[in-house]
């Protein structure tokens, strides 16, 4: 078996792209989008119809322009995720604005309307993800969102704390991000590269890993943001890894043996102590957490600039 069968042996793996033709080449059981990765795609030429469609839908809508831009972005997420579906045999997870990152309120109201645009192409909601930035507004929102079955992909999240906070609200899955904890640490320790056994990204996500099955939790864990296979080999047992095509394909041509990593039956053993995760444990811990701050308020600008490129982009066509 190459590198990626044997991963699978003991991993999920889901293709993290927008792009139908490597989703359908690696065979994973779910996908992960963002609005980069749509932006990206709604600029390819064979995907037009979908743009076209969500363009047809918005000017039928509203007459108002600003609410013709915003239903517009909502149905191209769907679109997209509606061919994923076609394909993979799981779950797509599609995101909510980032710039509703920090209220509640309208972070539900979207997730809401989402999931109502899937079901009435014939969707059911367990086929779908929410994705939400995990801060404390972002969490809030999707513990009551899970309450009403609409289940919950919480996204930029570089810290234990954020993950527990994720797993007590209930939440179906977490995505820690494992690339940005390596590059921030390589630009603060000033090195070009770290072995991937010492991976400050790899070794938070075993850290979760080990603390959720000490504990119990059923959220999943779903390793993302990878920057080599290193990295993703350094996981494997972890419950879902999301990956790009370019390394799904460096896995695919490579016959390196792949051996469990993170092993449940033996977290379970682990000497590990309970975390605090109310609102002012929340806020410190993350204060306290440089990296953790920092790659979270990132994440959050860089996919709200994707998406006000992708608004413009819509906006000049509608």
């Amino acid at each position: 078996m190459n590198s990626l069968e044997q991963l699978k042996k003991h991993t999920k793996v889901v293709a993290d792209t927008g792009d139908f033709q490597s989703i359908n080449q690696f065979k994973p059981l779910d996908s992960t989008t963002n609005p980069s990765l749509i932006f990206a795609a709604a600029q390819d030429s064979k995907y037009e119809d979908l743009v076209n469609n969500a363009l047809t839908e918005a000017k039928t809508f509203s007459p108002a322009k600003a609410e013709q831009l915003e239903h517009a972005l909502d149905v191209l997420a769907v679109n997209f995720g509606l061919e994923i579906l076609k394909i993979v045999p799981g779950r797509v997870s599609t995101e909510v604005d980032a710039r509703l990152s920090f209220d509640t309120e309208k972070t539900i109201e979207k997730a809401r309307k989402l999931i109502k645009l899937y079901e009435t192409n014939g969707i059911d909601k367990n086929r779908i993800l929410i994705k939400i930035a995990a801060t404390w507004e972002g969490i809030r929102a999707a513990e009551v969102l899970e309450k009403e079955g609409i289940h919950t992909n919480l996204t930029l999240l570089f810290s234990k704390v954020q993950a527990v906070a994720c797993a007590e609200a209930g939440v179906q899955l977490i995505s820690p991000f494992v690339g940005r904890i390596l590059d921030w640490y390589k630009n603060d320790r000033g090195v070009d590269s770290i072995p991937a056994t010492e991976d400050p990204g790899v070794l938070s996500v075993s850290d979760i890993f080990n603390y959720y099955k000490k504990f119990g939790y059923t959220t999943e864990i779903m390793g993302a943001s990878f920057r080599s296979k290193e990295e993703i080999i350094e996981l494997a047992g972890c419950d879902l890894l999301t990956i790009s095509p370019a390394l799904l394909a460096e896995l695919e041509s490579s016959d390196q043996e792949i051996a469990l990593k993170l092993d449940a039956g033996k977290a379970k053993n682990m000497a590990i102590e309970k975390i605090d995760t109310d609102e002012v444990s929340f806020r410190w811990l993350m204060n306290e957490d440089a990296m953790a701050t920092e790659k979270l308020a990132e994440g959050i600008r860089k996919f709200s600039a994707d998406l006000v490129k992708l608004e413009s982009f819509i906006g000049e066509r509608l």
